[in-house]
């Protein structure tokens, strides 16, 4: 039996683990930013052309999502700090040793596939977990701040990283992102409990009259696995999955790469458009932030059709602007603020409908969907940009498969009676 191990601050102790958790997310969210900023110093040391750098960050973006699932039955089966004390290793290790690389399948080997199953196991699933086993109240508002994390990352740590290439070329950047993941492991092994229980604390908001979910026993891959085919049975997963598929052809597929290339194409200068997706980054920290308070208190599948319906109307909005500095002014604003503020929703609804013990399981294979989305909409954005040679028609479908998510959100049943809450999983 695991002995309890007392810590201070009781029930308040939960805010500990989520700032810990938090910077976790900021750091794995700047890693995977690192290869756009790399990507220059990489081709003048290495005459590596754009097309094979971006297949290892590609790579690295897609396990990113599909490691969701698999990292949350871990999380189930043999710990939350252990997973994440096994993920920063490996993000650790694998950034470290692409220190010596001179080939470009060490590239691929490092950057996409071992770093993005390391940082994969730190996304958003890992913040769903947290937020279900240490609170009861405040759930949205947690999730907000672990969701928004993600832009903050970018925002916080790309002007840095740049200014680490310019003074030490790519080498610079990737033993910096090295060090900081090695650095954060003893921090989580110090201040990270596996669970309220095990530190003789409640979740926070909780009444002691919750009844602990049983954690999962077998094969955790077995388990992931399960989880889908169980939930794929429900129409609740497809409506989740396929409004957030749009969600992230939306935002990182479409305006994540291919906005300072429109903004080219209409005369706006590079280092222009890129602090406009910057400042998106800011203003989606304080929208998803707000948008986690408000599902504590709104119906979330209306916070959904707000959010889906309203981004559609922005991207029918871009092209027909004039590119003033006013009118992307107001784009930038607006959608900053509308950027993932779609995921505390959707985590609660997940919550809802398939209980906190399988919620993170199912909520990685739905974010896995997010990935997939942004990876269609990167494609199908640059092809429809080669053959017509301007990006109207791109935005247009994009708005309409954000009112067509709209509409899929006020589909979502939600359950009549709120479901046993897991005080400590």
């Amino acid at each position: 039996m695991q002995s309890i191990t007392r810590r201070p601050f009781g029930p308040n102790y939960a805010f500990i683990v989520a700032a810990v958790i938090f910077l976790a997310l900021l750091s794995a969210a700047g890693l995977r930013a690192a290869p756009g900023v790399m990507m220059l110093p990489l081709q003048s040391a290495f005459g590596w052309d754009k097309a094979t750098i971006s297949a290892g960050a590609a790579i690295g973006i897609f396990l990113y999502g599909l490691a969701g699932p698999f990292a949350a039955a871990l999380m189930q089966t043999f710990g939350v700090r252990r997973t994440l004390v096994c993920a920063l290793l490996l993000m650790s290790v694998s950034t470290g040793l692409s220190a010596l690389m001179s080939e470009p399948w060490q590239f691929i080997a490092t950057w996409g596939v071992l770093s993005g199953i390391g940082s994969g196991a730190v996304a958003l699933v890992m913040g769903a977990t947290v937020v279900n086993r240490w609170f009861v109240t405040n759930r949205g508002l947690m999730m907000g701040l672990f969701s928004a994390s993600t832009a903050t990352g970018t925002l916080i740590f790309l002007p840095g990283l740049a200014a680490l290439s310019e003074w030490g070329g790519w080498q610079a950047i990737v033993l910096t992102i090295s060090i900081f993941m090695a650095v954060l492991i003893p921090v989580v092994l110090l201040l990270v409990p596996e669970s309220p229980r095990s530190i003789g604390v409640l979740p926070y908001g909780a009444t002691g009259t919750e009844t602990p979910a049983a954690p999962h026993q077998g094969n955790p891959f077995r388990n992931a696995i399960n989880a889908l085919v169980e939930a794929s049975r429900t129409r609740t997963f497809w409506y989740l999955f396929a409004t957030f598929f749009i969600c992230g052809f939306t935002t990182n597929g479409l305006v994540g790469t291919h906005m300072i290339s429109f903004c080219a194409d209409m005369g706006i200068p590079e280092v222009q458009a890129a602090s406009m997706l910057a400042m998106m980054g800011l203003f989606d920290l304080i929208g998803t932030t707000a948008s986690g308070w408000l599902t504590d208190r709104v119906d979330p599948r209306k916070l959904l059709f707000a959010y889906y319906g309203l981004r559609g109307l922005s991207l029918f909005y871009l092209p027909f602007s004039d590119f003033s500095f006013y009118s992307l002014s107001f784009f930038v604003v607006f959608y900053g603020l509308d950027w993932i503020a779609t995921v505390p929703p959707t985590v609660r609804l997940a919550t809802e409908a398939f209980g906190d013990r399988k919620a993170p399981m199912v909520f990685g294979w739905i974010a896995a969907g997010h990935q997939l989305g942004a990876a269609s909409a990167a494609f199908f954005a640059g092809w429809m940009r080669t053959v017509q040679g301007n990006y109207f028609d791109a935005f247009m479908i994009a708005g309409v498969t954000g009112i067509i998510a709209a509409a899929l959100a006020l589909l979502i049943a939600r359950p009549r009676r709120e479901p046993i809450v897991a005080g400590a999983a």
